[in-house]
């Protein structure tokens, strides 16, 4: 292995270190809690090693939405690819959502509160691309299932485009709003029941009469 090689697979490995310290810092004390100094502290350097791969916190938990949107994505293509019904494709939608949510629920509601808030503003050019070719890549494969039902004659005969961001908007909404529900009373969380509910009423309204 070339000196090129080896200094590539080192930046690679701190970067996880990072990834792994500030996934660990903002679970235990959320994001506004949380400092850069925190995170450099659990992954074992210094501060200013961290601003070499971040520029600020917002852009280091951005990552860690981006990778939990990257998980999504993936995720929701192997439906698209499995050789099933449209029908049965939504209701497997509802099953990635969920099974996305157990899988890392803070971040996911920091990805749904980031591409509505003003965080956004505070990115690199780079980590807004990764942002919205994730984002782009996980909402085209709904709608390419919701155009499918459509041309196929058994969706409602609406755009697709809208279609689907009733399915995302509606996703996105339940979690925080149940979020939200859960400071009020921290021992209960009704997301799964709620997405499942929530799929049942969108499934009956998609379909034609």
């Amino acid at each position: 292995m070339g000196i090129h090689e080896r200094k590539l697979r080192e930046k690679q490995r701190r970067r996880r270190d990072i990834i792994n310290a500030a996934r660990k810092i903002f679970s235990v004390k959320g994001f506004n809690s949380a400092t850069m100094e925190e995170i450099a502290t659990e992954a074992e350097l210094s501060p200013g090693t961290l601003y070499l791969y971040f520029k600020n916190k917002e852009e280091l938990h951005t990552s860690l939405s981006i990778d939990i949107l990257k998980y999504l994505s993936t995720q929701i293509h192997k439906v698209v690819n499995q050789d099933i019904c449209v029908e049965e494709k939504i209701v497997r939608f509802r099953d990635v959502f969920i099974d996305v949510y157990d899988y890392d629920p803070n971040i996911l509601i920091n990805l749904f509160h980031l591409q509505s808030g003003e965080t956004l503003h505070n990115l690199s050019e780079e980590m807004m691309q990764h942002l919205k070719e994730n984002s782009a890549r996980a909402h085209g494969a709904i709608i390419q299932v919701v155009k499918e039902g459509i041309d196929k004659g058994i969706f409602i005969d609406e755009h697709p485009v809208a279609l689907a961001d009733v399915l995302w908007g509606s996703y996105a909404g339940i979690v925080l709003w149940v979020d939200s529900k859960r400071k009020l009373d921290d021992h209960k969380d009704f997301v799964r029941t709620t997405l499942t509910t929530a799929f049942k009423v969108m499934i009956q309204g998609l379909k034609k009469n």
